[in-house]
């Protein structure tokens, strides 16, 4: 609120390239971590920051369609990472001149981090190109910038319409004392501040960011491959930059509350359907599929477990990892995994498209969409930021949590725990979430803010 919206964003674009270029270069690990927090301040300074610009530039009859509009980007970015990470493996095996000059065989996950420099200096160039949040500027009483910056958005009626609805909605907040943080946790915002707390958590916690960064690993668990999981993982991001695309179509035609229904119960039945499936799988290992193992693989060490039926990922795992010691089921156990599964891959590719196509139609684009309509003018900043930070603690606490919940419970009991998650985000957005679409923000705060 104190320097605007459009001049943290730039804030956070610096942050990002300086993110990637210390990535990069990065000589020891403590360095690359703290490269990382560098962009992760951007990340979370960009994700509250943008839907809150976005819908305060926006005209009601759009906003919805607007602020997904972020949403899209974030899945185009991810959707290019894939691919790009993919091409960057396919260099590292070629035996092209140019890329072992730049030895993309070697420092492959360094080209994978430093690439993410040039869509930094694109955003930070952009934001140049962009006009100041109107209700900002209205705040800070620049009215002709901001009915200039509204008419180009709504036509000169309806920018002065909307420009006397939020001069009168500031006015009238302006008069009182200077809101604090605890205004959000009084009975008024009870209702609004519980929707934004419950949807934040629930968007993470079904698990999409431990599918999107996990996805080649998820694969792999499912016996098709390193290769082939990496090139499943973009189709990972197809399918969920199509959806979005989708989602922006019929989020203002639609509503939010239909489309956050119907995408949480798609989430909740592919996670019971992914959960089926590796508790189908089975893995043995044979004479014949150990011929495909790495030659670094003693045999001798395997010679227990040829033979042997394990019901469970996890049972095959400590298997592995008695007769083969720690270093050598770390490096190969992706390899064994994919020797001795026995399963219907099929069933794992469609649970994953199917739960990445509902959370694209629904909590991931819509999230962003309602945060920057539930809370009143007065708070806005302050809210959008208090629940973007649960949902991004949320992400790194699942992340983290993600591949240790693998190799204790199995992918079964993981993937049955995130379905059991959206059934009650199901039953709360069925019960409690409002439909917010077609007004304004100054409507809907009268609505849903009691007294």
């Amino acid at each position: 609120d104190r320097i605007g919206r459009r001049k943290v964003l730039t804030y956070a674009a610096v942050l990002y390239a300086v993110s990637a270029i210390g990535s990069a270069l990065a000589p020891n690990f403590i360095l690359l971590v703290i490269a990382r927090m560098i962009g992760g301040l951007g990340v979370g300074a960009s994700l509250i920051i943008a839907p809150m610009y976005i819908a305060e530039i926006s005209p009601p009859k759009m906003r919805g369609q607007m602020v997904s509009f972020n949403q899209l980007n974030i899945v185009l970015g991810i959707t290019v990472a894939f691919f790009t990470n993919y091409l960057i493996l396919q260099f590292g095996k070629s035996d092209a001149s140019w890329a072992q000059a730049l030895k993309f065989d070697e420092y492959n996950w360094r080209w994978m981090l430093g690439l993410e420099t040039l869509p930094a200096l694109l955003y930070f160039f952009g934001l140049f190109l962009v006009p100041r949040s109107p209700r900002w500027l209205i705040m800070k009483e620049e009215f002709d910038e901001a009915l200039e910056v509204m008419k180009k958005a709504s036509g000169n009626e309806e920018a002065i319409k909307e420009m006397e609805m939020i001069r009168k909605s500031i006015d009238e907040e302006t008069k009182k004392e200077k809101v604090p943080v605890t205004e959000l946790f009084k009975p008024a915002m009870k209702l609004v501040l519980s929707i934004g707390i419950v949807v934040a958590v629930l968007q993470q916690i079904t698990g999409i960011n431990s599918v999107f960064f996990y996805a080649p690993m998820i694969f792999e668990q499912s016996g098709i491959g390193t290769d082939a999981s990496f090139s499943q993982a973009i189709l990972v991001g197809v399918i969920n930059l199509v959806f979005t695309i989708l989602a922006i179509a019929f989020i203002d035609r639609l509503g939010r509350k239909p489309l956050l229904i119907g995408g949480v119960a798609g989430i909740a039945i592919c996670m019971f359907l992914l959960s089926y499936g590796f508790n189908q799988a089975t893995y043995t290992l044979t004479e014949e599929s150990t011929k495909t193992l790495p030659q670094e693989i003693d045999r001798t060490t395997l010679l227990p477990m040829l033979g042997q039926t394990y019901n469970s990922d996890v049972e095959f795992k400590a298997a592995i990892l008695d007769n083969l010691g720690e270093d050598v089921s770390k490096t190969y156990e992706s390899n064994l995994i994919t020797s001795a599964i026995s399963m219907n891959p099929i069933v794992i590719l469609l649970g994953i498209l199917g739960f990445v196509a509902s959370f694209a139609i629904s909590i991931g684009p819509v999230m962003w969409v309602l945060f920057s309509e539930l809370f009143p003018n007065k708070i806005r900043g302050v809210a959008i930021s208090f629940v973007g930070f649960i949902n991004s603690a949320v992400s790194f606490l699942v992340q983290l949590v993600f591949p240790w919940e693998l190799a204790t419970f199995g992918s079964a009991t993981t993937f049955l725990i995130y379905g059991m998650f959206a059934v009650l985000g199901f039953v709360f957005i069925l019960l409690v979430v409002p439909e917010t679409k077609g007004k304004s923000l100054e409507e809907l705060e009268k609505i849903l803010v009691k007294g």
